[in-house]
């Protein structure tokens, strides 16, 4: 079985993938794997967005990358031509290798990756608005005004895989109450994927 994972901008879908490696399902995160391929392609990124983007060591930096695409169609469309074939090799490679296992695949564009037809079902990690906001605040630091923006930039993202037909299963992640209750939710969530072998859209 072929599990997604995804969650919107500090829902904590990184936590819930760590605690589904606990769980004994590998786990590849394709967000990580974006930055090996920045790397892959670094040539082609620093020839189209810039030389200035190189940090002293030749690596790209991807803050810098990511400011200069933000909010630009255009650059943001360039970028993605150049890393997602690569993402997506590496991807299947991955999926390849497990050998017909139960494993999941955690990414933010979880909806445009090119196993997204294919997963079996999906896990929507969730939090509200105002914890998630505190979360980002905490863990990137960046201005408020930068992490507004974020937050609007995704104002779809929950309603896009609601709508998509896929059997998606929501893990809410509150923030508040005692950590196992997290691990409870997930195990249940788990628990309804491995029983549930019906065909067809089911939203949980």
């Amino acid at each position: 079985m072929l599990i997604g994972l995804t969650g919107t901008y500090c829902a904590g879908k990184n936590r819930v993938a760590a605690l589904l490696e606990a769980m004994g399902v590998p786990v590849l995160d394709v967000d990580k794997l974006g930055h090996v391929c920045l790397e892959n392609r670094k040539r082609e990124i620093l020839a189209r967005f810039g030389s200035d983007l190189a940090n002293p060591d030749g690596s790209v930096n991807r803050k810098a990358l990511g400011e200069r695409v933000f909010g630009r169609k255009e650059e943001l469309s360039a970028l993605e031509g150049i890393v997602h074939p690569e993402a997506n090799r590496m991807t299947e490679e991955w999926i390849a290798a497990q050998c017909g296992k139960t494993c999941a695949v955690n990414a933010a564009l979880l909806h445009r990756s090119s196993v997204f037809a294919r997963l079996d079902r999906v896990i929507l990690v969730r939090a509200p608005l105002l914890t998630r906001l505190l979360r980002a605040k905490r863990r990137d630091g960046l201005p408020w005004r930068d992490l507004l923006r974020r937050f609007a930039s995704q104002k779809q993202f929950n309603s896009q895989y609601l709508s998509s037909g896929a059997d998606i299963y929501i893990v809410e992640n509150p923030g508040v109450g005692r950590p196992e209750s997290l691990v409870r939710k997930l195990e249940k969530r788990l628990g309804e994927i491995m029983a549930d072998a019906k065909p067809g859209k089911e939203t949980k």
